[in-house]
Formats: structure tokens, C-alpha cells, sequence
């Protein structure tokens, strides 16, 4: 048995252990300006499961037709498991999670769910380099966030025919991010945490000590429903400290959205991470590299 890890852009990616093929998020259609991450929706060919962390386009958009193409289920939030079956797939093929729960996806494989945060994305338009420090927005209620969602939302429609288009295309009516999560996955070759959008509940992280962590780095983190106070790279040290993996790859830090996001200079994450858990490796892979993502990782 081995287990391998493609990166598709964004935050998703194709989890391989032995004969099991599970997708994280399902995002693979995006703007001709983006980077190509070399394969569309109708070109996977296998999939068991699909696992979302969060609703918005750039996670689930994609999922419909994976599953429909694959017979894969999906595993994901209530609002997720809404909009799949406005999309046609049968909810007898879905399991719809909050938090708190073990799914079994193969003969040796689970996953546990934990509840999450999103990023505080009302707190920005373009996103700011990860080494530039952030204060302040403390205490915002969710009407006035509401409110700066909408101011961002007409940004990104004034980036263009090709934005507007993929926003169109992908309007598939989420209420919101459908409260995001982060999934604790167990293999015999090691175990692999995956987080879809900057954002955690301290409390949990700190019990959790995966073997591979897969953290995103965009936007402006969320600590415990606040607005870091500090930089992005400060808030994937931080988390890399929480829960102490020998091994962390990052996630939605290309440019997958040109004009809003940017392809973030990791330099500055991996200064931080190697300043606050030198013992963590930070590995980078292009898309469709097939990682080797337990090898070479001490035992236990």
C-alpha cells in the first residue's frame, strides 16, 4: 500500500491510499487567466469519495460532476449536501456532517470531523502579502461582515467577463460557506489533516496530532471566530504549533482567481514555521505531482 497526494490549485486535492480515491473539494474548473492545475471535472476518471471542507464555488463547484461521472459520494456539511442535491445527486449518496463524527471510507480508512472557521474574507478585497501584518476589525458583528461581503462580492464582479462568467456558471445558490470544517483522516501508513480556509477553533486543533497537515494559506486567518492580529504566515506558524505535524504542504495559496487572490511568496511561511517548529517540514509540490505523503515520516 502506498498513499499519494495530488494538488489541483485552490484546495483541492486527489488523496490516493492503495486502491482508495478520495477528492478534497472538487474545485478544478477555473478562469482561463488562472493557471492551468491539469484536469477539468469530465476528465477524472475515478473517485470514491468527495470530501468538502466549506460551500463556496472555489470548493464544491465541480463536485456534481465528479460524482455523476464517478458514482463517487460525497461527504461534506448540511448546506453542501443541500445544494449536491439541487444538482441531481441522490441524497442516499451523501452524508451530511457538522462535527463530531467518524465516517468510514474504506476497509482502513476513517475520518474524523471537527467543526471549523472560515477565513474573515469580509476583511479584505485583494489579499495582502502572508508577511504583511494585519490589525484591528476585532469584534465585528455579523451584520457589518455582511455588509463588507457585499463590498467584496462587487469587486470581484468588476474583475472582468472571464470572472463574471465563472461566477455565473458556479452560482449554484450556497447560503453562505455552510459552516466550514476540517477532516482528521487515519490510514495504516499515517494519519492527514486537511483544512480547505484559514480559519480554526484552537481548542480543537490542540487535541488533534496529525502525521501531514494540509493548511490554507490565503487570506486573513480566524482564531476562535476573531480576526488575526498579525500576519498570515504568523497563522499557519501558529497552527503548525497547535497541532506539531512532522510534515505540512499548504493550500489555496496560487493564484486561482487572478485579480483578487495572488500566488503567495511562501518564503515568509517558512521562516515563520521554521522559527516556531523547526521539527516540521514545509514541503511545496506543483499540481498533479503524486507526493509520496507519509514517506520518510518516523513511525507513530
Amino acid at each position: 500500500m502506498d498513499a499519494t497526494l495530488d494538488w489541483f490549485g485552490c484546495a483541492t486535492f486527489r488523496l490516493t491510499v492503495g486502491k482508495l480515491v478520495v477528492f478534497l473539494d472538487a474545485y478544478l474548473d477555473r478562469v482561463p487567466k488562472a493557471p492551468p492545475a491539469g484536469i477539468l471535472p469530465d476528465q477524472v476518471e475515478r473517485a470514491d469519495w468527495i470530501v468538502v471542507g466549506h460551500s463556496h464555488f472555489d470548493h464544491l463547484y465541480g463536485a456534481e460532476r465528479i460524482a455523476k461521472r464517478t458514482g463517487a459520494r460525497i461527504l461534506g456539511s448540511h448546506e453542501t449536501v443541500r445544494i449536491m442535491e439541487a444538482q441531481g445527486i441522490p441524497l442516499e449518496r451523501m452524508i451530511p456532517v457538522a462535527g463530531g463524527e467518524r465516517v468510514r471510507l474504506g476497509d482502513d480508512v476513517t475520518v474524523d470531523v471537527y467543526p471549523s472557521q472560515h477565513s474573515c474574507v469580509w476583511s479584505h478585497t485583494a489579499m495582502a502579502a502572508c508577511d504583511e501584518v494585519c490589525l484591528g476589525d476585532l469584534g465585528v458583528t455579523w451584520q457589518e461582515q455582511q455588509e463588507r461581503f457585499a463590498v467584496l462580492m462587487g469587486y470581484v464582479g468588476s474583475l472582468g467577463p472571464d470572472v463574471i462568467a465563472q461566477l455565473v456558471a458556479s452560482a449554484q445558490g450556497p447560503r453562505g460557506d455552510g459552516g466550514a470544517l476540517v477532516y482528521h483522516f487515519h490510514t495504516p501508513l499515517g494519519s492527514l489533516l486537511y483544512q480547505d480556509t484559514s480559519g480554526h477553533w484552537s481548542g480543537i486543533l490542540r487535541d488533534l496530532r496529525p502525521d501531514v497537515a494540509i493548511l490554507a494559506a490565503a487570506g486573513r486567518g480566524n482564531i476562535d471566530g476573531q480576526p488575526i492580529q498579525g500576519s498570515l504566515a504568523q497563522f499557519v506558524a501558529r497552527q503548525v504549533d497547535l497541532l506539531r505535524p512532522q510534515r505540512v504542504l499548504l493550500c489555496h495559496h496560487d493564484d486561482w482567481l487572478p485579480g483578487f487572490s495572488r500566488a503567495t511568496d511562501t518564503d515568509p511561511i517558512r521562516r515563520e514555521v521554521a522559527r516556531i517548529r523547526p521539527a516540521t517540514e514545509l514541503v511545496e509540490t506543483g499540481y498533479g505531482s503524486a507526493y509520496p505523503l507519509f514517506r520518510g515520516l518516523r513511525p507513530g
